[in-house]
């Protein structure tokens, strides 16, 4: 075959070799835009959802918020002793970790507070007056929870009348070795053997000083208006319309008991450095857990310290009243020469009341027949220190009667003013709380209630308080107590 008919054959089209087909243009697709108005419903929509689902949070954030911080929330009683008792085997451990942990919520303004708003203004079937101050109620934190002032106003947050921190000592002082305070589960008490540790007079002074400080700030008024009670009725002391704090003050380990201007000296210059900042003075002479603080006790000895207290706190600059002064007696001294000794003291010095109990060194009776304790529960009972717990509220009670006794008798005497007695010692419930007030006390104090019951403790003391009275009488009013 010839070279031009191959030629021919591989040109003609369709026949052998074909041509490459020509390359077609690619035209991108064209985009499709959504309408202006389909996109603004969208977007409407998501924003919608967004604060639909935001709102919803927000909501249960504040309702969570307010169940959290309200001290008739059910995990306070329930749950939250139980588990600090659980993380917190050591006592003294947990007892710092709460103060530690009110104080930074209360900074925060997370702390559990009263928000039954009629207990809070006062139910009037709660309703005292004390000292010419009106409280809101007659229940009261004893001191030991609070031992150097640091958190009051989140104590006066769960609705107590009356908050009484420290004991506090001159100087400051460790107190006793630890491990010294133990709890007895099987009781809901404890035992303990502190022994007074407190960071002295001037380092309380200047936390309450500055607390006032603060408090005068915020309504622009000076701290010498706060002081001579010119803010609105305000107690300088408790800062709370309603409320009284009461500071009370100890002699230091290391002053001879037998030394009375010693002691005299003691107590003296704690009430120079507090005065100012408290409602209610009280001398501790009643702890077991200071070698010989008891003794002081004897007519003599005790008539001498509470006219030095008196005559200082008549004394305190800045005041358009003085703090009133009262006097706290140990539950151990209990036989009538002994009650009639410490009421002739307090009438001869001019003080203006005693707190009934402290802890006891007795162990005798506080098992109930059939109540069965663990080995450990033996083990912390036995150990040195006081006791406290509910098993001691029969003694509060009739050790109350008998000093109110002993008091009208020895005013009917001598003509002088009317004392006040508070109670504390084994009070846990509403219905003690009245045994007490109607046994002669003014004032119902709890302390280890608080540790096994939580911070709704005054909260639900005051309610079965309040309950109890309403079904008595069938209408609102006052609390009938023999004061």
């Amino acid at each position: 075959m010839s070279a031009s008919l191959l030629r021919s054959r591989f040109a003609t089209p369709g026949i052998g070799l074909r041509a490459a087909p020509p390359r077609s243009r690619l035209v991108p697709p064209q985009r499709r835009h959504a309408s202006s108005s389909t996109s603004s419903s969208s977007t409407t929509g998501s924003n919608a959802k967004l604060a639909l689902y935001g709102g919803a949070l927000a909501a249960s954030l504040y309702v969570t918020y307010l169940y959290a911080t309200d001290t008739r929330a059910s995990f306070h009683r329930w749950i939250v002793p139980r588990l600090i008792r659980t993380v917190l085997p050591d006592a003294e451990d947990a007892h710092h970790a709460g103060t530690r942990a009110l104080e930074a919520l209360h900074a925060l303004n997370l702390h559990p507070r009263e928000r039954d708003t009629a207990l809070v203004a006062g139910a009037p079937e709660l309703r005292v007056s004390l000292f010419g101050t009106e409280l809101n109620n007659p229940i009261g934190i004893s001191a030991g929870l609070d031992k150097d002032a640091e958190i009051p106003d989140a104590l006066f947050a769960l609705g107590a009348g009356v908050v009484e921190v420290g004991g506090c000592t001159p100087m400051p002082q460790p107190g006793n070795p630890r491990p010294r305070v133990f709890r007895v589960p099987g009781l809901d008490g404890m035992v303990n053997r502190y022994g007074l540790n407190s960071r002295g007079a001037d380092d309380m002074a200047v936390r309450l000083r500055d607390r006032l400080r603060r408090f005068a700030r915020s309504l622009g008024v000076t701290e010498q208006d706060v002081l001579e009670g010119k803010v609105g009725g305000v107690p300088p002391g408790s800062l709370t319309r309603g409320r009284l704090l009461a500071v009370q003050i100890a002699k230091n380990k290391d002053t001879d008991p037998s030394d009375e201007r010693a002691v005299a000296e003691d107590h003296v210059y704690c009430v120079k450095r507090l005065a100012r900042y408290a409602d209610i003075l009280v001398v501790n002479v009643s702890s077991p857990n200071t070698p010989g603080l008891r003794d002081l006790q004897a007519t003599g000895p005790l008539t001498r310290l509470l006219s030095a207290v008196v005559d200082e706190a008549a004394r305190t600059p800045d005041r358009k009243e003085r703090p009133k002064v009262m006097v706290k007696v140990s539950p151990d001294e209990d036989d009538d020469h002994q009650v009639e000794g410490i009421v002739t003291a307090v009438t001869n010095s001019g003080v203006d009341g005693i707190i009934v109990g402290n802890t006891t060194k007795r162990r005798t009776g506080l098992a109930a027949p059939g109540v069965r304790l663990t080995a450990k529960d033996q083990k912390a009972l036995a150990e040195e220190g006081g006791y406290s717990g509910p098993e001691l509220f029969d003694r509060t009670v009739k050790l109350v009667g008998k000093y109110h006794k002993t008091l009208q008798s020895e005013r009917l005497k001598s003509g002088g003013a009317e004392k006040v007695l508070f109670a504390t010692g084994g009070i846990t419930n509403g219905e003690q709380a009245l045994k007490v007030l109607n046994a002669g006390a003014s004032v119902a104090m709890v302390y280890t209630g608080m540790v096994y019951g939580g911070a709704g403790t005054v909260t639900r003391i005051k309610g079965e308080m309040r309950d109890a009275a309403k079904s008595q009488s069938g209408e609102e009013h006052s609390l009938h107590v023999s004061w």
